[in-house]
């Protein structure tokens, strides 16, 4: 075999955010999901990441936290953004080298968050009253964030509702004969772009208006 350890460019890829990392064709640490180090690029040159963990409560009182509130955010939502549904999946994910560099910090030469610990941040953390009204506004400001650099004087408002059918007994889900499955009915705003102002999850029974102006306000008063 010509090239036992794969082939590859001379010249190796390096990323703004983290001047030590080297994309490479070759070699024996792999990942499937190279495409977030593109998206991370992404990430640090609006600083999402950064205003959701200035937005966000820290609920940890201990001394030994191994990884920063805006790490454990991205691996969180980065995880969705490659497919990975299930907490679960960051138990093998935290080894991977394209998440260790998503999270940062010790993670880079360690390891990622485990399972239990982006559990606990979404269903402890993100779950208070205060961080939860942060997440509703957090797609706000990173639109606005983007818009800003943009120079656009308007934006074309689209409120509409939609379906996401549910499989147990969850807290809230309900029949929908509209959509004729047991569902929650989440109510949506977005702007011209596509770009997700404000989302609201309700109850699947509620008609597809229900709480509209509490939805709308919020981005009109940005």
């Amino acid at each position: 075999m010509a090239h036992p350890s794969g082939a590859g460019p001379r010249d190796d890829l390096r990323l703004d955010f983290d001047r030590r990392v080297r994309l490479e064709f070759r070699g024996s640490q792999l990942s499937s999901d190279g495409g977030l180090l593109i998206v991370r690029e992404l990430d640090d040159a609006l600083g999402l990441s950064e205003l959701a963990a200035s937005a966000l409560t820290e609920h940890r009182t201990g001394v030994n936290r191994i990884h920063h509130l805006a790490g454990l955010f991205r691996q969180a939502v980065y995880g969705r953004l490659a497919g990975y549904e299930d907490v679960n999946d960051a138990e093998r994910l935290a080894h991977d080298p394209v998440m260790r560099q998503v999270v940062g910090h010790r993670a880079v030469d360690g390891q990622a968050a485990s399972t239990s610990q982006v559990s606990r941040i979404e269903t402890e953390g993100l779950a208070t009253d205060s961080n939860r009204a942060a997440v509703a506004d957090l797609g706000g400001q990173w639109v606005d964030r983007f818009l800003d650099r943009t120079g656009l004087n308007y934006i074309v408002l689209d409120m509409d509702s939609s379906v996401s059918p549910t499989h147990g007994a969850q807290e809230g889900t309900a029949w929908n004969g509209h959509f004729g499955s047991a569902c929650y009915h989440p109510l949506f705003v977005f702007n011209q772009f596509g770009m997700l102002e404000r989302c609201a999850l309700r109850p699947g029974n509620v008609h597809s208006a229900d709480g509209w102006k509490a939805v709308l306000e919020p981005v009109m008063r940005r």
